[in-house]
């Protein structure tokens, strides 16, 4: 998020506090299990602090950032977080200050060079840098993924922004300069109404594109669709995503 940062997210920022999924509470265990101190973590592209309030339950301080001010806006308040706009390559925070950096679902609009520079700048030697991303939704129920899949890639495919793409293939693409450390298998995963996943599939950046370019609400049309194929609209089904996460630590001088 550089001078250049564009707003993927600001005008569905309601919708993103409101239904973006939770991460795995095995994700901030193993984030916590990796670190020497406790004391300050830096959640960079923080959204609405879906991450920055889990993290805060393992950290003395979290300090979350993000360069949209609409979703700081709409941010979790929690004693322990303080929430900032600030651009991923001027994070505010003193040299070797934080244990941890974190990006959840951000990484790809990141300018990586700057980013990079910045978080060895705050971290404290050996300290942690984790980014992790989910993937394409998949729903229980044949038909019904199906349709969701139809949704994504040929409804609202064409309004994707192309950072997308890291996030389809899992992050393998993208430069991650650290000392890499094992990576455990943690799924991610909810169970959801259909009013819960259409305002998930709401939140999306593509869908709010789509509903600008053609003044159609593409969700809500979906909806119809699946109200047949759902149920009662009220049953929950099993809603999953792949997750994928780089990890890796600031050498001490000593190691380098």
């Amino acid at each position: 998020m550089s001078s250049q940062f564009s707003d993927h997210f600001g005008k569905v920022a309601g919708q993103y506090a409101d239904f973006r999924p939770h991460y795995p509470s095995a994700l901030f265990e193993w984030l916590s299990a990796q670190c020497q101190d406790h004391d300050l973590v830096w959640d960079c592209g923080a959204g609405s602090g879906q991450a920055s309030v889990a993290l805060a339950e393992y950290f003395h301080q979290v300090h979350a950032t993000d360069a949209s001010a609409g979703q700081i806006a709409q941010a979790t308040a929690h004693p322990r977080v303080h929430y900032a706009v600030a651009a991923a390559e001027s994070s505010g925070l003193a040299s070797a200050s934080a244990d941890l950096v974190t990006i959840a679902q951000a990484l790809h609009w990141f300018d990586l060079p700057l980013f990079y520079a910045e978080a060895r700048r705050v971290l404290k030697p050996g300290g942690v840098i984790a980014a992790w991303s989910y993937g394409i939704t998949t729903v229980e129920g044949e038909a019904v993924n199906a349709a969701i899949q139809h949704f994504y890639k040929a409804v609202i495919g064409p309004y994707w922004p192309a950072e997308r793409h890291h996030v389809e293939t899992g992050y393998r693409e993208i430069e991650f300069p650290f000392d890499g450390i094992a990576i455990p298998d943690i799924s991610m995963s909810a169970e959801w109404s259909l009013a819960q996943l259409l305002g998930y599939l709401r939140s999306w950046s593509a869908s709010a594109r789509y509903q600008t370019a053609t003044g159609e609400d593409a969700v809500q049309a979906l909806g119809q669709m699946l109200i047949p194929l759902w149920g009662q609209p009220e049953n929950t089904r099993l809603i999953s995503w792949p997750l994928a996460i780089l990890a890796g630590r600031v050498l001490k001088k000593s190691e380098c």
